[in-house]
């Protein structure tokens, strides 16, 4: 480990202000010193992105670290700071878990995946990291091939949304689409039947037969799918619920409707 006593070493000056936007857009954004990254945080995470070919640059952690160093770590400088660095660099009081940061792969061609999957979701104006990250683990978990974002969505690979998802958005290709609902036009072309999920649906998801190639349709939380989707889309359907519940949290929906397209579909 690279022992850092001075917050403001160039070395990691790429972990600056983790909860700021502006140093986030920096290093989302192309044309920077900053460019062409993305930070996660925790050994299991890490490790997840490093077994997906991602390339590991740097990582961050706290000189009190006792704990044996994952052999990922080997091909990356690891800095070690103690607490007053770590806090004036990460503006946290205290440092639990490492950050790593990796060099941002390409974008995947949209198109590339529509010609080679069969089972979709296709998420709309879903920004809530939390949210986005528990949707792309419950893709990995439940089957479905192949996530597409429209271009309202957040970063897949923004570090809370990485968090959220355990790093199995490493485990799942996923692009952004065109404009929005005209990309839709790209799926129907290829024969995919796209799924609504909506409480005003008009059929019930057990009961909807689908076919080999599904795309499933999740709107962002309180607002849902616009209506300039639904107006597009093959059906809208609702999952069937007790107790005058109208509605559930997005990732909770999206979990049980990937089971019930998945198995629809096998």
């Amino acid at each position: 480990m690279i022992p850092i006593d001075d917050p403001a070493d160039p070395r990691i000056e790429i972990f600056l202000g983790l909860r700021d936007h502006h140093a986030r857009q920096l290093r989302e954004q192309p044309g920077g010193d900053m460019a062409g990254s993305f930070i996660c945080e925790g050994d299991l995470v890490i490790e997840r992105a490093v077994a997906h070919g991602h390339t590991l640059r740097s990582v961050l952690l706290s000189a009190r670290r006792t704990k044996p160093l994952p052999d990922a770590f080997a091909s990356a400088d690891v800095f070690a700071a103690n607490d007053d660095v770590l806090s004036a660099v990460t503006g946290r009081p205290e440092l639990r878990e490492p950050l790593a940061c990796f060099a941002r792969p390409d974008p995947l061609d949209p198109a590339s995946l529509i010609d080679q999957h069969q089972t979709f979701a296709v998420l709309e104006g879903i920004n809530n990291p939390n949210n986005l990250g528990v949707i792309m683990r419950n893709a990995a978990a439940l089957g479905i091939d192949a996530v597409l974002l429209d271009p309202t969505c957040g970063d897949p690979l923004y570090r809370r949304a990485i968090r959220a998802s355990m790093g199995q958005v490493f485990a799942i290709p996923h692009a952004r689409l065109g404009p929005f609902p005209d990309a839709l036009g790209d799926l129907h072309r290829a024969g995919i039947a796209t799924i609504a999920l909506t409480p005003a649906g008009e059929v019930e998801l057990r009961h909807l037969e689908t076919g080999a190639r599904t795309a499933l349709l999740l709107g962002a939380e309180g607002p849902g799918l616009t209506d300039a989707t639904l107006d597009a889309v093959t059906t809208r359907a609702r999952i069937h619920m007790h107790n005058d519940v109208d509605s559930l949290n997005v990732a909770a929906a999206a979990a049980i409707a990937f089971h019930q397209i998945v198995g629809g579909t096998s």
